[in-house]
């Protein structure tokens, strides 16, 4: 698959590369960046080394938490207290490095054998838009975006496990969220089926190697935390997660937000609830998993721009993700697959933490590509 028109690429590329931030500054990125990363009450520039230490350099934070800021004289007050062992965080000497990256992710890539075969979907991709457009809300393209889905895909332990948690949530924010002890149970059923797969196992034995965990009980627990504990998006205690928002989708102040994930579309698009509307970015991946930056309705709600992986098993988005949110949580996280550059974006939860200081992954998305 190939990205439908240059003008899309200079848009999802005109991110900054370097870490170290000499490059020329991001055009903002559609929907996901004006809706959420400047949302000031709920985004702000951090003042604290909780959950930041040891993380790569950010010339935009007011105070710093990187290995060096004592040399610099720019470290959080807190970073002395917060960052002096390496409980939940990497010593300086264990930061993982932009190669180190693409490498774990080239092997998640290799692994997820779950995926998708080129025979199990058929895709109707249809009418390609400009950036311009994406506001218009128009309705361009006339069928369905998956033409046909071989079901039996979601017989799969890690598929099934997946879809049970789907019907978990209520998508408006501002209503709180009250599992029951079944829906908690398949949180852990969810999680212990991922982690039988060579997709999860490579990924834990990348950070354990990393010191970032010093056992897979440990990793478990933090995965729970991180994605499905509760926070408020809106006014009400609880009423968002990080598995909730990225995989199923919420709809806030009209708009729909999150809703990265493949399997939940075709499920809502058969059942008539989704109206694919049109892409504005095709990969150039020609085997699954591949990516669709796409416009959608989602009974009554629009989504401007919706960026996913296309094929892909529960395991692999869930393991690249979360890679990027613990490698690195508030930024842009440098991914190669099959050979192809790929960026993913994640964004902390800064009004609560657990643990030792750690924060909760608020949302997590694709931005470029090749």
């Amino acid at each position: 698959m190939r990205a439908c028109i240059p003008l899309v690429l200079a848009v999802l590329c005109s991110l900054a590369w370097a870490e170290d931030h000499k490059e020329s500054e991001p055009l903002p990125q559609p929907e996901e960046e004006t809706e959420e990363a400047l949302t000031s009450n709920l985004y702000s520039a951090p003042t604290s080394c909780q959950g930041r230490c040891y993380e790569a350099f950010d010339k935009h934070h007011q105070c710093h938490c990187n290995a060096r800021c004592q040399e610099f004289g720019n470290c959080c007050k807190d970073f002395e207290s917060l960052c002096s062992d390496h409980e939940g965080f990497s010593h300086s000497s264990d930061a993982i490095t932009k190669e180190e990256i693409q490498s774990i992710s080239e092997k998640i890539y290799r692994a997820d054998t779950n995926k998708a075969q080129k025979e199990d979907i058929i895709l109707n991709s249809q009418n390609c838009i400009s950036p311009s457009e994406t506001r218009d809300q128009r309705d361009r393209c006339p069928k369905p975006l998956f033409t046909y889905v071989n079901e039996k895909l979601f017989s799969k332990p890690t598929y099934a496990a997946f879809i049970n948690l789907l019907n978990n949530y209520q998508r408006a924010t501002g209503h709180g969220e009250h599992f029951s002890a079944q829906e908690l149970a398949e949180q852990d059923a969810f999680l212990r089926e991922i982690m039988k797969t060579a997709v999860m196992k490579e990924l834990y034995s990348f950070l354990h190697h990393q010191n970032r965990y010093g056992s897979e009980q440990e990793f478990i627990d933090d995965l729970k935390n991180m994605w499905f504990g509760l926070y408020s998006r809106g006014n009400e205690e609880g009423d968002s997660s990080g598995f909730e928002h990225v995989f199923s989708g919420e709809v806030k102040k009209g708009k729909v937000t999150g809703f990265h994930n493949w399997i939940r579309f075709y499920l809502e698009e058969k059942e008539g609830l989704v109206d694919y509307y049109s892409h504005i970015y095709d990969g150039p991946w020609d085997s699954y998993p591949d990516v669709l930056a796409m416009q959608f309705n989602w009974d009554g709600y629009y989504k401007e721009v919706g960026s996913a992986f296309i094929g892909s098993s529960p395991e692999f988005e869930f393991a690249l993700y979360s890679l990027c949110f613990i490698a690195r949580p508030g930024k842009v996280c440098q991914l190669s697959l099959g050979g192809y550059p790929l960026a993913v974006r994640t964004y902390t939860w800064d009004k609560s933490t657990y643990g030792n200081g750690k924060k909760h992954i608020a949302t997590a998305y694709i931005v470029s590509s090749a």
